[in-house]
């Protein structure tokens, strides 16, 4: 499991764990019932407060992303579709706000931005 922390990102360091983790597990790079690095360890590792990465492993357990076993540690839990359907909804949902800020301010109209969906969908 590769974290890499940005000092100079303006993010909580917590917050740079929990997304760092979440795309891992979107993306499979870590796959389910994979253990995690105890909190104690990652925060060795990464030259942080215990605190810190327990939020992050707080938060990533409350989404569902990992659970806890006692005395075991932290793993990856099994890829709740819906929970990943909703992540990439909200995603989505965001991009188009920004579609229509951009398009608003070309005076591009719905059509207008439904063609250019179109165009490049065909190319792909």
């Amino acid at each position: 499991m590769n974290i890499f922390i940005d000092n100079k990102s303006g993010k909580p360091i917590y917050e740079q764990i929990y997304n760092q983790i979440k795309a891992q597990i979107i993306n499979s790079s870590l796959a389910e019932d994979e253990p995690l690095p105890s909190i104690r360890n990652l925060a060795k590792d990464l030259r942080i407060s215990v605190i810190t990465t327990k939020r992050a492993y707080d938060e990533l357990e409350r989404d569902g992303f990992i659970y806890t076993v006692a005395g075991k540690g932290c793993f990856v839990a099994q890829k709740n579709v819906e929970l990943l359907r909703e992540e990439n909804l909200k995603k989505i949902e965001s991009y188009i706000d920004i579609i229509i800020q951009l398009a608003s301010s070309c005076n591009l109209t719905k059509e207008d931005i439904i063609d250019m969906i179109d165009i490049m969908e065909e190319q792909q």
